[in-house]
């Protein structure tokens, strides 16, 4: 089962230390009394969903065998107005230079980490409408919406 321990340090900064040993700082903004030491928890949970979903792409793009020189994902998160302020809206672009004859394998490989293997993107849907726009050499060939 996974375990983490989190330890106050003052003002709002907090250290996280994962059961693998890793280290996270996290800080507010001085406005609400941190002092902007560290990654708002947040905006973590968006880097996590990048994470979490670009592992997989990368592991189903390998067993595809489909080539590309670059990938990165741009996530996005609109938050609700009351607290909790949750994620009420998120747009994940996966942004990649490759193959472009290999169209129907990204969106192949976006759309199972998505729609079956991203245990982050599912935890966040429940509350969240996911929009995944998939981008291959500069155009959008595709988008996933799944319903929070």
């Amino acid at each position: 089962m996974p375990k983490a321990t989190v330890t106050f340090q003052g003002h709002m900064l907090f250290e996280g230390v994962s059961d693998s040993g890793h280290r996270v700082v996290m800080d507010s903004a001085p406005d609400v009394g941190g002092q902007n030491q560290g990654i708002r928890p947040m905006e973590m949970v968006l880097v996590a969903l990048g994470g979490c979903t670009g592992m997989d792409v990368v592991s189903i793009l390998n067993k595809m065998r489909v080539s590309y020189t670059h990938f990165r994902m741009e996530a996005e998160g609109q938050r609700a107005d009351e607290h909790p302020k949750v994620y009420r809206h998120i747009t994940l672009k996966y942004i990649f230079e490759g193959d472009g004859d290999a169209k129907d394998k990204f969106m192949r490989a976006v759309t199972l980490s998505q729609e079956k293997y991203c245990s982050v993107s599912a935890m966040l849907a429940k509350s969240a409408t996911i929009q995944a726009d998939v981008i291959l050499n500069g155009e959008t060939i595709g988008s996933l919406v799944s319903q929070g």
